[in-house]
């Protein structure tokens, strides 16, 4: 039996997890870093958005990383491959290829990878989207 065109995509994660990666991606987003200093001014090494994340003195950076290191193998890569149709690099109709490509190329910290996109949320909300789900699906959870 074919599938439906307007079913969405089955994931391995479930959208409660994708929410709740959602709303701790927004969070953290919403951190104000100190500016990078201007660059004939010495740096203090203890002031910049790197050394704080370093030094974990970010709880919310601290719930986001655990959030994702905590998804099973399945599930963080329904993710990365979601970010990367939510950004456009891929398409509902390459998601098996998708995932494929992202278990290939996958990291042994993916938080890191993921985290690493300022728009990681939005990413995630898109990718849903492109995979055939109602933009509101993480609201109704």
């Amino acid at each position: 039996m074919a599938a439906i065109e307007d079913d969405p995509v089955e994931l391995n994660i479930g959208l409660e997890k994708i929410r709740d990666i959602v709303l701790k991606a927004r969070e953290f987003d919403m951190e104000e870093f100190p500016d990078d200093p201007d660059p004939g001014a010495e740096a203090d090494p203890t002031a910049d958005r790197e050394s704080l994340l370093d030094e974990g003195e970010d709880p919310t950076e601290a719930e986001l990383r655990e959030l994702i290191d905590d998804l099973n193998d399945d599930e963080v890569i329904d993710l990365i491959a979601m970010v990367w149709v939510g950004r456009g690099d891929a398409s509902r109709e390459e998601w098996v290829e998708t995932r494929t490509l992202a278990r290939e190329r996958r990291e042994a910290k993916s938080s890191t990878y993921l985290m690493g996109m300022p728009t990681l949320a939005d990413y995630i909300e898109e990718g849903l989207a492109g995979l055939g789900y109602a933009a509101d699906c993480l609201e109704d959870l």
